[in-house]
């Protein structure tokens, strides 16, 4: 244990054990989730927790039992940290986690599953079709892009940080954008796409944080304009309307518990040139380095990244 580690532990936050911090992975967001978890690593450690470092692509999981672990801090993006796989064998170890479980992690990070829920219960999401590898057939590609509006997103179903994700506008675009988007699932969302402004809501502990509003100059709101360009321009508070503000609020908790999803999280939203505001996705373990949407909210709310990492820890307590 670090010099620094002994002398936070005094400051009152044994309650919590030995806590683990899981981060990197073998999914898509590696690099991602490496950031992520450092930078709350860091966070935790300033708190006053007993916080390490854990890769589950280094190190087994039963490990977690041998070093005597009591919680975990889920830090991992995609598939294997999101999916509900890594919570199930949590809940078998018996090791309480932060964040949603199960059923929730699932749902989440199944976008066309999501949707179906959305909707089902009456929730605004864009209109959509979904391109199955098993059975794609290529020569309906002109009838889609005919009943969606002929600009459309192209999304691998489970995979997030706009992995795989392309905007086409014509059908021999989009045969080329599902075929790629193959490469990642095998069930692929084909969503209409909405002109206008995209938001993002985050989510702690039943509680929406302010929306922010981002906007990029490229054709949308991919990987290199959340992670590398610094052409991307980021609002918080957003500028909405009080009342707006309050309604998009009430929207992102409903969307999000209609997923059983819990603790902590985020749900984007485009808003059309009308007002409207359709459900794109949520996130169940959203990023988290200084530069994160999440920790952008928390401080617009009075809370430090510190605070806030501490905060994540604390969803280890909910009951599943």
């Amino acid at each position: 244990m670090s010099k620094q580690q002994i002398t936070s532990r005094n400051l009152g936050f044994t309650e919590y054990g030995k806590v683990a911090v899981m981060f990197g992975g073998n999914s898509a967001e590696r690099e991602v989730s490496l950031n992520s978890g450092k930078a709350v690593l860091r966070g935790l450690i300033a708190m006053g927790i007993d916080a390490y470092a854990f890769d589950p692509a280094e190190h087994p999981l039963t490990e977690l039992l041998s070093e005597n672990f009591e919680r975990v801090v889920i830090m991992l993006h995609g598939r294997g940290g999101e999916d509900g796989s890594l919570q199930g064998a949590l809940q078998q170890l018996k090791l309480p986690y932060s964040g949603t479980g199960v059923l929730g992690s699932a749902l989440c990070m199944d976008k066309i599953r999501s949707k179906q829920v959305w909707q089902s219960l009456g929730l605004p999401t864009a209109k959509y079709k979904i391109a199955d590898k098993r059975c794609f057939d290529a020569g309906s590609c002109e009838a889609i892009m005919a009943e969606l509006g002929n600009e459309v997103m192209v999304k691998p179903a489970q995979e997030g940080s706009s992995i795989g994700m392309a905007k086409v506008s014509c059908a021999l675009q989009l045969e080329t954008a599902i075929q790629d988007a193959f490469k990642f699932d095998d069930k692929v969302l084909i969503e209409q796409f909405v002109h206008g402004s995209e938001y993002t809501v985050s989510i702690l502990n039943g509680k929406a944080l302010p929306s922010i509003s981002m906007s990029t100059p490229r054709d949308f709101y991919d990987y290199t304009a959340k992670y590398q360009a610094d052409s991307t321009v980021y609002r918080c508070p957003s500028g909405l309307p009080d009342e707006i503000e309050r309604q998009l609020g009430e929207l992102a908790l409903q969307a999000f518990d209609a997923l059983a999803g819990s603790g902590w999280g985020r749900i984007d939203f485009m808003q059309d040139k009308l007002g409207r505001f359709y459900l794109l996705e949520a996130n169940t373990v959203p990023g988290m380095t200084e530069k994160s949407l999440v920790p952008l909210a928390a401080k617009q709310s009075g809370m430090s990244f510190d605070e806030l990492s501490l905060a994540v820890l604390k969803t280890t307590e909910e009951c599943r």
